[in-house]
């Protein structure tokens, strides 16, 4: 199955999850999929000792929860899209994790953060924590960027993963009818470059095969292949930026431990940079 038909949208209050739902109702419109909204709440245990400061902390965050999924409310209508919310009290990786599985959307979607030198990282905790352990395929989303199907850019790497993602990239443009540009790089020093030019020639004829294996798979797509050399993430967003490529699809390599939010380098780089959607791809449940 290619298409979406059961989205989880994780909505926080800022403005870039608001954009993010707003694309997420054009999807569902357009493929007429059910979408749910979901907002969490932490749970604060043992920061204070008094019940009654418990408690209006807690009646506090629920209502600003409340507030938040109101908001949402008003803009499915201008939206013209029917959905569900939902209010949930836990940490909000986990929260969001647990209604994707236990509801068994297809989808989650999430906003991307501004960039910022005090983040942890590039996609912020919960959105790693999110794209490390969740078994649904993510969706993250740029502020003020929109969504499309028609010009698809896949980097692949010849791992599994990526085999994941060209799938799903190819089903993708053959629903919508879109073109698929793939491309691999050749991440290499300069200083290795000139020491080794045979071992860099090698590694291109490899990331040669790569592209040509998907294109080989990619009957009736309109499909372009490219070999690149440079830092990845760099490539591969500037590529996009250049392209104007509508989306971005990625494999993952799952989940790495129950604490660990690990993602991957590159993974998160392109998250962080990218000037478009970036669709993670789980491996096919």
């Amino acid at each position: 199955m290619s298409k979406y038909r059961k989205i989880l949208v994780a909505v926080d209050g800022s403005d870039t999850s608001r954009n993010a739902f707003r694309q997420a109702c054009r999807v569902a419109r357009d493929d007429k999929s059910w979408i749910t909204v979901i907002t969490a709440v932490p749970v604060f245990q043992d920061q204070f000792d008094v019940l009654s400061m418990k408690e209006k902390v807690t009646r506090t965050l629920l209502e600003e929860g409340e507030k938040i999924l109101a908001g949402i409310i008003r803009t499915a209508k201008e939206e013209d899209t029917v959905i569900r919310t939902m209010l949930k009290e836990g940490s909000p990786f986990e929260v969001i994790l647990d209604a994707a599985e236990d509801n068994n959307f297809d989808l989650i979607v999430m906003g991307r953060r501004g960039m910022s030198h005090i983040e942890r990282t590039l996609v912020g905790s919960v959105t790693a924590g999110v794209i490390a352990h969740s078994r649904r395929d993510v969706l993250i989303v740029p502020k003020d960027a929109g969504l499309g199907w028609k010009n698809i850019l896949l980097p692949t790497d010849g791992s599994k993963y990526s085999g994941f993602a060209s799938e799903k990239a190819m089903e993708l443009a053959a629903s919508y009818g879109g073109s698929l540009m793939v491309v691999s790089v050749v991440d290499v020093t300069d200083e290795f470059s000139a020491q080794a030019p045979d071992a860099v020639e090698e590694l291109v004829v490899k990331a040669k095969r790569y592209t040509e294996d998907i294109g080989k798979r990619a009957d009736g797509i309109n499909f372009t292949a490219l070999v690149r050399e440079g830092e990845t993430y760099k490539v591969i967003t500037k590529l996009a930026g250049d392209a104007k490529s509508d989306i971005i699809v990625m494999g993952s390599h799952g989940r790495t431990g129950v604490r660990r939010f690990f993602i991957g380098n590159v993974t998160e780089k392109v998250i962080g940079y990218a000037p478009c959607p970036v669709l993670i791809v789980k491996e096919s449940r």
